[in-house]
């Protein structure tokens, strides 16, 4: 395993919960002596322990992991900011309206970067009756294609996923929708930002 968890991050966490190395450790039912050599580097925890520490620490076993604590201040959300995450191994496609921990096959997922769109990757919005339909003229061999078409309003994410040797192409809802985004395996997360802001 590249990361494991860090007694800098076990000392940052308990003393975020106002808890003494003895305090933490009576939790977890190990020794503070334990705890202590933990965050001083002498010893890392047993992966048995992992969960009831993360639990004792209010976080997840991801999150502990990872090094930081996730925490959504913005309760109300701001769809504007979802944010998009690809698995490289099964290619699932996962969607959040803040900052998250996200995990998949064994990999935490850093969040997509959306690039503006160009010329390869342009993705076209029309009004056909009263959807939005839209498409990008892009190749879409088994090699290099558009895996999905996404559309954000201020009520939530609507995701259609596409495949190789099908059409980059979809129809979503009018109402609300004022970003679109389209995911090409090979260059990544394109956006268009259409009307008002979200």
């Amino acid at each position: 395993m590249d990361r494991y968890v860090t007694g800098a991050v076990i000392r940052r966490l308990r003393e975020s919960k106002k808890m003494t190395q003895d305090e933490l450790a009576e939790k977890i039912h190990v020794s503070g002596k334990a705890v202590s050599k933990w965050e001083t580097g002498q010893g890392f925890p047993d992966i048995s322990l992992l969960e009831p520490l993360a639990r004792a620490l209010d976080i997840s076993v991801i999150e502990l992991l990872s090094g930081e604590d996730i925490r959504n201040r913005n309760r109300s959300g701001n769809m504007g900011k979802s944010l998009f995450y690809v698995c490289p191994v099964c290619g699932n496609v996962i969607s959040a309206s803040g900052e998250a921990v996200v995990s998949c096959c064994g990999i935490t997922l850093p969040p997509l970067e959306a690039e503006s769109t160009d010329d390869e990757h342009r993705i076209r919005v029309e009004i056909v009756e009263n959807e939005y339909y839209v498409t990008v003229d892009h190749p879409m061999t088994k090699d290099h294609y558009i895996s999905f078409l996404a559309a954000v309003s201020e009520q939530g994410v609507t995701l259609v996923k596409l495949y190789p040797e099908g059409g980059a192409e979809a129809r979503f809802r009018i109402e609300g929708n004022r970003y679109f985004y389209a995911f090409c395996n090979r260059h990544g997360l394109f956006r268009l930002k259409r009307g008002k802001k979200v």
